[in-house]
């Protein structure tokens, strides 16, 4: 294919090729944040399940309160976890919070609006009918849905699930991500540095977005540049995994082996993304023996280019595949404190980093080989094919907080 894509619809044709991974288990609450949810969850009990205080102080009945400094004895004392007796008449309940509110209260006045005295409570304000009392099912109705397939169980969703008493979770199994290196110039972090050989940092970089992401990851190290081999990993791969990530090797020179290994043992859809830095995507699939299909995706060498172009194609790409609805993370837009005055004819992603006054600087070298680029800037700006940018323009940012999950 030697037409150039935009991002959006390479993006759109991967997402549409993104089959769902049909396989589930079932976690323990404790251990399911960073999955995906398999199911709706519903919840089975009403939260809260009564009326309760949501302060300490004490429950009362509004209409025994004429007016401010009127006093009340106490007639019980009401702590979270215990239900009390129907308040009494003219009576007021020592109350603290979560506890239930006794039938007949219907306020609450906290505490620093009372005081002590020996004629018993005495109440320096006249509460409002309701006031602070949680109302039973005010947050959640026994049968709601509280949590939906295709959701990323974060912390909050982990407790909420524990809230209504879920203690296990069907989840999406993990992907089972393949990865390898293609270069006879690379060589591992730890070895001699030879002439002409550089260190593999896209084993590292993308073995650990992949694992960020909750995969499981098949390392099958550096291959050869051989077409023979080439084709052996990928069929090794293809066994026992669901998608195929390699770094070079996806260009267009006489060592870059990718395209004809592919085109062997499966297909190749498309190739050219109109993206900076980025461009060169392969994307296809490796077909097994059993007849069914293992997804391709092989990114560009270029560190920064293997990294901006996961994080805005192969991310969502995985994550479509466990069943995540909202794959495409938003920008926001925030003021650019640099010049860029030279348009490109593909969209750009600059790295950048919010400064204490509000606005972004740009890292000073852009090229796709500077990795320290991403360590020192903290996400992307946006910037849309043909347009420059002057200091002072609101720009889309892509945060790597919104990206590295």
């Amino acid at each position: 294919m030697n037409e150039m894509l935009t991002l959006d619809a390479a993006l759109a044709r991967l997402l549409a090729s993104a089959r769902p991974i049909g396989d589930t288990e079932t976690v323990s609450t404790f251990h399911a944040a960073g999955r995906v949810l398999a199911r709706d969850q519903r919840s089975a009990i009403t939260v809260p399940p009564h009326d309760n205080s949501s302060m300490d102080g004490y429950a009362v009945r509004v209409a025994d309160l004429e007016s401010v400094g009127d006093c009340l004895p106490v007639s019980q004392r009401i702590p979270a976890g215990h239900v009390g007796k129907p308040l009494a008449p003219r009576t007021c309940a020592r109350i603290f919070t979560g506890a239930p509110v006794p039938a007949g209260a219907d306020a609450i006045v906290m505490q620093e609006a009372t005081r002590t005295t020996d004629a018993g409570v005495c109440f320096d304000e006249i509460p409002k009918i309701g006031a602070w009392i949680r109302r039973a099912g005010e947050d959640i109705r026994n049968g709601d849905t509280v949590l939906a397939a295709g959701s990323r169980l974060r912390a909050q969703e982990v407790g909420l699930a524990a809230s209504v008493g879920l203690a296990d979770l069907p989840v999406v199994r993990r992907p089972r991500v393949a990865l390898f290196s293609t270069g006879d110039e690379l060589v591992m972090p730890g070895q001699p540095l030879p002439p002409g050989a550089i260190y593999n940092s896209n084993r590292y970089l993308l073995r650990a977005l992949c694992e960020a992401l909750g995969c499981e990851v098949l390392d099958l190290g550096i291959v050869p540049d051989r077409l023979d081999a080439t084709r052996a990993a990928l069929r090794e791969a293809a066994a026992t995994c669901d998608v195929i990530l390699t770094s070079g090797g996806v260009g267009v020179g006489e060592e870059d082996h990718i395209k004809p290994a592919l085109e062997a043992e499966g297909g190749l859809d498309s190739w050219k993304i109109a993206m900076k830095p980025g461009k060169p995507l392969a994307h296809g699939h490796v077909k097994r023996s059993d007849g069914s299909m293992a997804d391709f995706l092989g990114l560009p060498g270029n560190p920064v280019s293997s990294f901006v172009t996961f994080l805005l194609l192969v991310r969502p790409f995985i994550l479509r595949r466990m069943g995540v609805k909202d794959v495409t993370p938003v920008p926001f837009m925030v003021r650019a404190d640099f010049d860029w005055p030279k348009p490109d004819r593909r969209r750009e992603f600059l790295r950048v980093r919010r400064t204490a006054a509000g606005g972004l600087e740009l890292f000073d070298n852009q090229s796709s080989g500077v990795l320290t680029s991403t360590v020192w800037g903290d996400g992307l700006a946006d910037i849309v094919a043909g347009h420059t940018i002057a200091r002072g323009d609101a720009v889309p940012f892509l945060s790597f907080e919104s990206l590295l999950y």
